[in-house]
């Protein structure tokens, strides 16, 4: 379908010649002033709007450009102007035309900058649409792992995350509960407004009340003047309330009436305030436990908990172990500003080996060390944290899953490259995908979130031989 161009000239002349000379290569409209030309941009899907800047009856090309660019999709606007008025024509541009020329027209350079506005709006257009991809399909970049568990928490996160729901996120400190909880907002249709996070724990119950609520001024000793509090502040975006568990009796009825009525007063004041806040909680602790022991609120549990996600620790998702490892080596050794070194086959089966009590944040600050501490070709077992260098398979001290599943846990490590780096990873990903998929390579490309090329690309480099099907 060839673009659309609407010339405005009061000048039947110059219209009319323009119009001849784009006709065979656009569809053209054309107008004589400013009433005709906005019927056919409200009615028409208009690409380019080409307008002379004086139009007649008192009107002018730069009213035209300005309600152009208020509608919904916007054409390209040059405007054409006489020697005489370039300063005008600037101004334009200013205020977002694409640029000018100047009269008279010299019709091949006109159809030159035509075609290169237009060729800019269809860029801008792919890297929106490009933008509006990866946010819908990469808003859960930051959240690594391929295992089967961590596949169905994706689902839910991104069935979730258009929605108003509530979601309590429950998992081992370490696991990432505020990276899942950034994930809803960056795939929600509040990712434009505010993410505030809030440590609950952090703040003493009085603190926490104002931290949360905002306070007016003289409500305390110390509150010498009004202060805006988080609800109001995530107004039409997410707010998550970390260690959601340690919330005194009194805030939690308060987060109740926000939750039921989408309002609440500051502390001290009586005005009600009305928010429109999607609210994330995440907890370390069995909520359920604490409401049978009467430490928190039932009615509040339910209307937090409409969609709980659980996260597990990282002993029982060892199979994300390598492409995590790949992930943390290349983001320590930028930030480290040190060479980019694999693990030995040790090492290597130490990490894999290892029962991270301290889940992924653990891990992480393990490859900081080894990157940071390794000198030789390779980092080996003596430049990772000492608890991990000491540990044996048979200390059953903290959560390590016990020696009975030490030898499991050996195997594991063996399916792994001996080091592991990115393309041994990205390797035992795709293979993984094909068998997954029964060696249908359309079915593997998305499972791994790739373009069919890219894993065509992979799997010719690699020389993995030729996939099951060819569609």
């Amino acid at each position: 379908m060839s673009p659309t161009i609407l010339i405005v000239d009061d000048e039947k002349h110059t219209r009319e010649g323009i119009r001849r000379a784009l006709e065979d290569d656009f569809d053209v409209y054309v107008a004589d002033g400013l009433p005709g030309a906005m019927s056919l941009l409200e009615t028409e899907k208009v690409d380019l709007l080409l307008t002379d800047l004086r139009l007649g009856a008192g009107e002018d090309g730069m009213t035209l450009i300005d309600r152009a660019l208020k509608m919904p999709v916007p054409p390209v606007c040059i405007m054409m102007t006489a020697y005489g008025s370039v300063d005008t024509a600037v101004e334009a541009m200013k205020r977002g035309a694409y640029d000018f020329v100047t009269k008279p027209i010299n019709l091949d350079k006109l159809e030159i900058l035509i075609r290169r506005a237009l060729r800019s709006r269809e860029m801008e257009t792919e890297n929106t649409a490009l933008k509006e991809q990866v946010q819908k399909n990469y808003g859960l970049e930051n959240i690594i792992g391929h295992s089967a568990v961590m596949e169905s928490i994706f689902a839910t996160i991104r069935q979730v995350a258009p929605t108003r729901a509530t979601v309590a996120i429950s998992g081992d400190s370490g696991t990432g509960k505020e990276l899942v909880a950034r994930a809803l907002h960056n795939l929600s249709n509040r990712a434009k407004a505010k993410f505030i996070a809030v440590n609950c724990a952090a703040l003493s119950p009085q603190l926490l009340e104002s931290e949360l609520f905002g306070h007016e001024k003289g409500s305390f000793t110390g509150a010498s003047e009004r202060r805006m509090g988080r609800f109001e502040q995530a107004d039409g975006g997410t707010l998550f309330l970390d260690e959601i568990a340690e919330i005194d009796a009194g805030t939690q009825v308060k987060i109740l009436r926000v939750l039921s009525e989408r309002t609440f007063e500051r502390v001290g004041g009586n005005q009600s305030i009305a928010t429109d806040v999607r609210l994330v909680s995440a907890t370390n602790k069995d909520l359920r436990l604490l409401v049978a022991e009467g430490d928190f609120r039932e009615d509040l549990y339910y209307r937090l908990n409409v969609v709980p996600i659980h996260l597990p620790p990282l002993r029982e998702r060892r199979e994300d172990i390598p492409l995590l490892v790949a992930s943390f080596l290349k983001q320590s050794a930028q930030e480290n500003e040190k060479p980019y070194r694999e693990f030995t086959s040790e090492a290597a089966g130490r990490l894999m080996e290892y029962p991270w009590p301290g889940n992924v944040r653990e891990l992480r600050a393990a490859i900081d060390h080894g990157v940071v501490l390794a000198t030789g070709p390779k980092i080996t077992l003596r430049d990772l944290p000492s608890i991990i260098r000491h540990w044996h398979p048979d200390d059953t001290s903290g959560k390590t899953g016990g020696a009975s599943s030490s030898s499991q846990l050996r195997g594991v490590a063996t399916s792994i490259p001996g080091t592991l780096n990115l393309e041994a990873t990205e390797r035992l990903m795709i293979t993984q995908a094909l068998e997954q998929s029964n060696g249908n390579r359309t079915q593997a490309a998305k499972k791994l979130g790739i373009s069919r090329r890219t894993l065509h690309r992979k799997l010719k480099e690699w020389n993995l031989g030729k996939p099951a099907d060819e569609a």
